[in-house]
């Protein structure tokens, strides 16, 4: 048997409030009331308990009245906005749900869900991308065209940009959780050699094929390093001048997790005298002005773009869907943060 439902969903500018009532509506019992709204532009300020978070958190509050389940992707759902009485339930459309104060709708029994791995397939694609770009060195043939190179039809064209293949070179991947699983498990599908480090995941459940190393063994015996670890107040900077240093040299490096992870600074200086045979980055730290790693010839920097595709918000949307389902039905919630 299934109980009606109020639904309030907050739209915001990556998951808007048209792709929520599509997606919703699409998947929900029309006995559920579905009403969403768009919030403002991603706000800058920290408030207690959220963070990366994208309109008013009063406009929300103000909104939240009367519903018995908050679908949100970067909405603010403070502890004024949990306050509302007879809400049961509070949906977050991403993996970390960062911009919900899971302690406050803790201590008022308010449970919390989130999108573990909705966006894995996408970074995953990402992350291979940046694999063969930097083995084949297409920053460098780019860069040629950019600056005046002409376009021909020879095979002796391609002489100066001669790249490597990614069969049989050895990928190091650090963390192991939906992204790094699937990264090594592709990348031995390619025919790579990989090993894998997290010291949070029992190495007995690795994939076939992928053995488990120290960090300080995985970089010095990888062509590629790439990090997939959750970022966490121990790990800040897990990639610094040491790591840089025991990669080996000429080898690759990718980031496409958290910008928190990495020490930009000994990267550059890693590049820069060459211990380093290039980067890829889809994260990195804020900063004024022009990144000074931007416009190097071996190093690629993308806008944080691993988890924009379509079928990532269609994936989201369609978990939540699923607790709601859950919800309204009775069931054990099947991600409750």
């Amino acid at each position: 048997m299934t109980t009606p439902l109020r639904i309030l969903a907050a739209g915001d500018p990556y998951i808007t409030a048209a792709a929520f009532h599509h997606g919703l509506r699409a998947r929900l019992d029309a006995a559920h009331d579905l009403e969403v709204f768009q919030v403002g532009d991603v706000t800058p300020a920290r408030l207690p308990g959220v963070r990366e978070y994208a309109g008013d958190p009063a406009a929300l509050a103000g909104r939240v009245a009367g519903f018995d389940v908050l679908v949100v992707h970067g909405a603010a759902v403070t502890s004024e906005v949990l306050a509302s009485p007879g809400l049961r339930l509070v949906c977050c459309a991403r993996g970390g749900p960062v911009n919900v104060d899971v302690a406050a709708a803790h201590e008022r029994g308010v449970p919390v869900t989130n999108t573990p791995g909705k966006n894995a397939a996408a970074v995953v694609e990402l992350t291979l991308a940046f694999m063969i770009m930097l083995a084949r060195g297409l920053p460098r043939a780019q860069e040629f065209l950019l600056a005046g190179g002409e376009l021909g039809a020879s095979t002796f064209e391609g002489a100066e940009f001669f790249g490597g293949e990614l069969g049989g070179r050895a990928l190091g991947v650090v963390g192991y959780g939906q992204v790094g699983r699937r990264v090594a498990r592709a990348a031995t599908a390619l025919g790579m050699d990989v090993n894998a480090h997290d010291p949070m995941v029992d190495p007995e459940s690795f994939e076939p094929g992928v053995r488990s190393a120290s960090l300080e063994r995985l970089l010095a015996c990888s062509d590629i390093v790439s990090l997939h670890a959750r970022a966490t107040a121990e790990n800040e900077n897990l990639m610094s001048r040491d790591q840089f240093a025991a990669m080996q040299r000429g080898s690759l490096f990718i980031n496409t997790a958290r910008e928190s992870l990495v020490d930009e600074e000994a990267l550059r200086s890693a590049l820069e005298n060459g211990h380093l045979g290039g980067a890829a980055l889809d994260v990195v730290r804020p900063a004024p002005g022009r990144n000074p790693l931007l416009g190097r010839p071996n190093v690629i920097i993308t806008p944080h773009v691993g988890g924009a595709t379509f079928e990532t918000i269609d994936r989201g949307i369609a978990m939540v869907a699923d607790e709601i389902a859950r919800l309204a039905s009775g069931e054990a919630l099947r991600h409750r943060v």
